[in-house]
């Protein structure tokens, strides 16, 4: 099976073009990344877009992040939020965190962000035992090995109702091989055990072709408790 199609990008291109328009701020996170040495593993416009819709389609004012990179897709964020929101983004290495933070601040959108530098994991135990108030959308976008655990974090830190996102969950086709030799495929296919008939979670996946290939997001909604 074709894996990609440079139609693709060219969609993409036209549905920026045509529905989002240029982007300075943006454009500028993206040079600054680059120039930084980051990995261009940032989601695209489309799918930036895409995201600040959802958040602010459940009117979002907490909003968490797992991987900031370099707060591209956290700028997209910040943006769906009010005046009084915040957005709680982790980030495991210090050099991409302190990017973002520049990026974040040259947008405008400092007073917004907080980012939390260390392991996942650790941090969002710690944001469970101070007891935050709790997120009304969770953004995951990192490393997938641990994609089940975020999850069970996301929805003890998450109030009902609130909208998870879970990024690269189809892997060009790879979820569906149990013998993938991607290493991100076991993490993956977690994910999707883990929400099969999960009692706090709707869910449901929807793959994605453009400039990031073939992929996908997981969509989810949590119940009452």
């Amino acid at each position: 099976m074709k894996k990609s199609d440079p139609s693709w990008s060219d969609v993409d291109d036209y549905i920026v073009r045509h529905l989002i328009g240029d982007d300075l701020v943006l454009d500028a996170c993206l040079t600054a990344n680059a120039r930084a040495g980051l990995p261009e593993i940032d989601v695209s416009p489309t799918q930036g877009r895409m995201l600040e819709l959802l958040a602010r389609g459940v009117g979002a004012n907490h909003i968490l992040e797992i991987g900031t990179l370099g707060g591209y897709s956290a700028i997209w964020l910040a943006r769906a939020l009010p005046d009084d929101g915040r957005l709680v983004s982790l980030e495991l290495e210090p050099q991409y965190a302190a990017v973002a933070r520049s990026n974040i601040d040259s947008a405008g959108l400092a007073d917004k962000v907080d980012i939390i530098v260390g392991e996942a994991t650790g941090s969002l135990a710690a944001l469970e035992a101070n007891k935050i108030a709790r997120f009304d959308f969770v953004f995951v976008d990192a490393d997938k090995e641990n994609y089940a655990t975020y999850l069970d974090h996301a929805i003890r830190l998450s109030r009902p109702g609130a909208m998870l996102v879970f990024d690269n969950v189809v892997r060009e086709g790879g979820v569906i091989d149990p013998a993938s030799s991607d290493p991100k495929v076991p993490g993956t296919r977690e994910l999707y055990s883990a929400l099969h008939n999960h009692p706090r979670v709707d869910a449901t996946a929807i793959q994605t072709v453009g400039s990031k290939k073939w992929d996908g997001f997981l969509l989810g909604i949590v119940r009452d408790d």
